[in-house]
């Protein structure tokens, strides 16, 4: 195959991008960044059915596309192999198109794999021509299913390989307090890399506990600096708002009910309903995380009593633990993937590669 040089000095424009922005439920997928780079020299329409052809192929087999992860890309040329003009009237142009494909890893500058498509399409002129051809991609064709399999299997092999360094450089994160960052960086490793999915989930799981730790000492040291400022219902309010947003999960809550209880009771009468229904909403927020972890658990053991009508007694430990943990650990990993999610949003839609050279 003919070499492709790729000389990114350059900004992704994700314009033309379909559902580009990451979901919680993208979280455990494995995430490729479409990219199409300026070297595919094609009209806007032409360029936009060709994205359109690669977030199709993306999509598939556990794989999504999604601006989510710059690391492993999926990207294309395309060259016309033949032009043939069909006399009229219309007259017709029908091309054969050559689309390479490429999925790997733009930062190593390495090939995962690759793959090359023929296509036709017929239009009364060559854009209509090129963007027919782009709009029979079929994603679900065997050469197209084998090549996302390989890239799949090779993009497992690297988290697997690189799992505990990614571990270390999210504790160093999180030390130097870049909670998101740290939880987002190992919410991308995808489910299917079975154990290192599992050692990220339990080194999320105690990166956001000390995130909400963290958080609600600076709010809650704030509230106190505002209430002692002047005790009084404005001041209330203003401690209020910010008591409302330590997380339930925090390590703080015991000193945070002291600190409403205080508040509450240096009040005048007149000025403690105002207070106390906010801090009211703040405390069913508390019950409620509270119960959603109670009805899981519930939820989970109702499960083990209709399976311990259905399998045989030396089947149910197992299935009773399994039932509760997959439960339980749902509830957690929502807060997880929030956080994700929303540091996600908060990231440049312009992503800079340089120097890739491939062949």
């Amino acid at each position: 195959m003919k070499k492709i040089l790729i000389t990114l000095l350059l900004f992704v424009n994700f314009g033309f991008w379909a559902n580009s922005q990451l979901k919680a439920d993208d979280i455990g997928k494995i995430i490729l960044h479409l990219y199409v780079p300026d070297k595919v020299i094609l009209t806007k329409d032409a360029k936009e059915s060709l994205v359109m052809a690669l977030n199709r192929i993306a999509n598939n087999k556990g794989i999504i596309s999604s601006e989510a992860n710059s690391r492993f890309i999926i990207t294309a040329s395309v060259s016309i192999a033949t032009k043939d003009i069909i006399a009229g009237p219309p007259q017709l142009i029908a091309e054969s198109i050559e689309l390479n494909l490429f999925i790997g890893d733009a930062i190593k500058n390495i090939i995962f794999s690759n793959t090359q498509i023929i296509l036709k399409g017929v239009g009364t002129n060559e854009n209509k021509a090129l963007i027919n051809a782009m709009n029979a991609v079929n994603p679900k064709s065997s050469l197209i299913e084998s090549f996302l399999e390989d890239s799949k299997n090779k993009i497992i092999s690297y988290y697997n390989t690189h799992c505990d360094q990614m571990i270390k450089q999210a504790n160093l994160l999180a030390k130097q307090e870049k909670f998101n960052e740290a939880i987002y960086s190992l919410s991308m490793v995808p489910d299917a890399c079975t154990d290192c999915y599992s050692k990220s989930l339990n080194a999320i799981s105690n990166i956001y506990q000390r995130k909400v730790n963290a958080e609600c000492k600076v709010k809650f040291n704030k509230a106190k600096a505002i209430w002692a400022s002047g005790e009084n219902s404005a001041n209330a309010e203003k401690a209020g708002n910010i008591i409302s947003t330590i997380s339930p999960m925090s390590s703080c809550q015991q000193e945070v009910s002291s600190f409403i209880t205080e508040i509450n009771n240096k009040l005048k009468a007149d000025e403690q309903a105002k207070w106390q229904f906010k801090m009211k909403q703040y405390a069913d927020n508390i019950a409620m995380e509270k119960e959603n972890i109670k009805n899981a658990a519930e939820q989970a053991k109702r499960d083990d009593e209709y399976r311990e009508k259905q399998a045989a007694r030396n089947a149910i430990s197992q299935e009773k633990q399994e039932a509760r943990n997959h439960e339980l650990e749902n509830t957690r990993i929502n807060a997880f993937k929030e956080v994700a999610v929303e540091y996600a949003k908060n990231q440049p839609k312009e992503v800079y590669y340089s120097n890739i050279y491939w062949k």
